[in-house]
């Protein structure tokens, strides 16, 4: 029976799923970015991150309402602000190997158009503009940091922020250090660095293919359970009926966090980790290169004052 005592629970059970979804979700933290591009997508980040609250505590009202369980409505409401996190991934992935595939075939042609006599300051923008669109944004910055004089070690370096991505620290690396020192065998290293690129685009595409019949089975468990919880209590009250006391709905929490907590933990095995990345600029709290200059500390002879050394 419906009763407004019943409302009043699925609400608080809702808030409180949506609660803990935040709480968690604060408490592991984002991926953090270069500042630049944190300050510029951080609005985005908000955007995305009110819109699946809403979306959230909208089907955890439904749920929650529809089974007069709070508990149900708890666990939707966590399910719903978790599901890329939990069951998603396979965008995000073949996006990154879309990258790695983008640097390797503008590696190559920079390679190339090196092999022509010609200066790195002339190949990057003649190579930049056949790049693949994945990259094409990031070399245009570039080119337009080039365009208003900045020296190409200190251009090179923001383009290696933007991409964030430890294998592009290995090219920009090269071509950092030969803007510096002039030397010969760019374009071998860039041939190897090439190799080296293509090499993980095949790595990452077995990788997923291997994940895409596990991430199904998991997808397909999930919907079941639900489809059979949600059942159970609109079509077969009386089956289901001890869960409707303070008790049964604490025992149904406890499951549901078991569930949950074994996906997390599924995800958590399935996680890829990458090296990280070892073109950093300085840290945030850290002098700028100026005041080094002044202080005559020993790193002031860095003209661009952007690099140091980070560890995986």
């Amino acid at each position: 029976m419906f009763t407004q005592n019943t409302a009043l629970a699925v609400l608080i059970g809702v808030a409180t799923g949506l609660g803990l979804a935040l709480l968690v979700a604060g408490l592991v933290g984002w991926p953090r970015r270069p500042r630049d591009a944190r300050s510029a997508s951080e609005t985005d980040r908000l955007r995305r991150l009110g819109r699946r609250s809403v979306i959230a505590l909208a089907v955890g009202l439904v749920v929650g309402l529809a089974s007069q369980w709070p508990a149900l409505g708890l666990g939707a409401v966590v399910l719903v602000f978790f599901w890329n996190a939990l069951f998603g991934g396979a965008a995000s992935e073949k996006l990154a190997m879309r990258r790695v595939e983008a640097l390797a075939m503008w590696t190559e042609s920079l390679r190339d158009t090196i092999a022509g006599a010609v200066g790195l300051e002339q190949a990057i923008p003649a190579s930049a503009r056949g790049a693949d669109p994945v990259l094409r944004e990031n070399l245009n910055a570039l080119l337009d940091r080039l365009r208003g004089r900045m020296p190409l070690a200190e251009a090179l370096q923001f383009l290696a922020d933007d991409l964030d991505d430890p294998s592009a620290d290995l090219v920009i690396a090269a071509l950092i250090l030969n803007s510096k020192l002039r030397g010969p065998g760019l374009r071998e290293v860039l041939g190897a660095l090439a190799k080296s690129a293509r090499e993980e685009v095949d790595m990452r595409q077995r990788v997923i293919a291997q994940r895409a019949g596990t991430r199904r089975s998991v997808q397909i468990i999930v919907g079941v359970v639900v489809a059979f919880v949600l059942g159970m209590a609109l079509f077969n009250r009386n089956f289901v009926e001890p869960y409707g006391s303070p008790v049964g709905q604490l025992m149904l929490t406890v499951v549901l966090a078991l569930f949950g907590l074994g996906f997390m933990w599924l995800r958590r095995l399935a996680k890829v980790e990458s090296p990280g990345r070892f073109l950093l600029r300085h840290a945030t709290g850290e002098q700028p290169p100026e005041a080094g200059r002044a202080h005559g500390r020993p790193g002031a002879a860095d003209p661009s004052g952007t690099l140091r050394a980070g560890g995986r």
